[in-house]
């Protein structure tokens, strides 16, 4: 009996001692799960967290982004206008240069043809046109003057030659006799072709005509009573009617 006893203490010492250290390892190992556990659960609410705001960084992001393209957008667009209204205003002024050039090449050609027609032109023509005849500039190649001004300058002559060559006018001018003396006379300049005087007496009469250096004139009696008489028409004292007259072709 007694042998009995004390095997069943041994056997449950031994039974104590396998049995204590498995407990212990695995309450050990529950710690550390339990651990592992609270560090995965706050390492996902730290990443859900991060993953909200990290999110929201992105979406910011993505506004500014899309913002910045409009921007530079605008900005090409902006840049492409102005590049095309560079180019714009420099094909206008290339092309007011060439206007300009072509304006200063005709006004200097046309001085020169008008400088030389003067002389051949009636006095009280070259009279009318003095005011712009010294507008002219002296000096073409080096004038200040601008192309369009001097361009405006022969405009105006070519008006006044152009009224004078479509109209009959009346000028009192004095003309030489045979014997040099000066008689005051009423000159009728029927265009730029031709002219008639005569004086108040009737006695003195003659035809004018352009001539290379300027008009020549021609004493021509017989024809005294016809130029007075076209005198007082032109003046509204006679009625209109056809009156021959000589021409003189040169």
């Amino acid at each position: 009996m007694c042998l009995r006893l004390v095997l069943l203490c041994t056997f449950a010492g031994i039974l104590r001692g396998w049995a204590e250290p498995p407990l212990q390892e695995t309450r050990s190992t529950l710690e550390k799960w339990v651990e592992t556990s609270a560090l995965v659960s706050k390492t996902r609410s730290d990443w859900q967290s991060d993953k909200e705001m990290l999110e929201q960084t992105t979406q910011l992001l993505d506004r500014e982004l899309k913002a910045l393209e409009e921007q530079m957008s605008k900005l090409s667009t902006n840049s492409t206008q102005a590049e095309k209204e560079r180019n714009q205003t420099e094909e206008s002024l290339k092309s007011s240069n060439e206007s300009l050039n072509q304006a200063k090449q005709f006004a200097s050609s046309f001085e020169g043809k008008i400088l030389k027609l003067t002389p051949q032109l009636p006095v009280p023509l070259q009279e009318i046109l003095k005011p712009l005849l010294n507008r002219i500039p002296t000096d073409t190649a080096n004038t200040k003057t601008m192309p369009t001004e001097r361009v405006q300058v022969m405009v105006g002559i070519l008006n006044e030659l152009d009224k004078f060559n479509n109209a009959v006018s009346l000028f009192s001018e004095k003309r030489k006799s045979d014997k040099g003396d000066e008689i005051a006379c009423e000159t009728l300049y029927v265009g730029l072709g031709a002219a008639y005087f005569v004086n108040d007496k009737g006695d003195f009469a003659g035809t004018g005509s352009p001539g290379p250096t300027g008009w020549v004139w021609t004493p021509r009696s017989e024809i005294a009573s016809s130029v007075r008489e076209v005198v007082r028409i032109y003046r509204n004292e006679r009625p209109a009617k056809f009156i021959p007259l000589p021409a003189v072709i040169r």
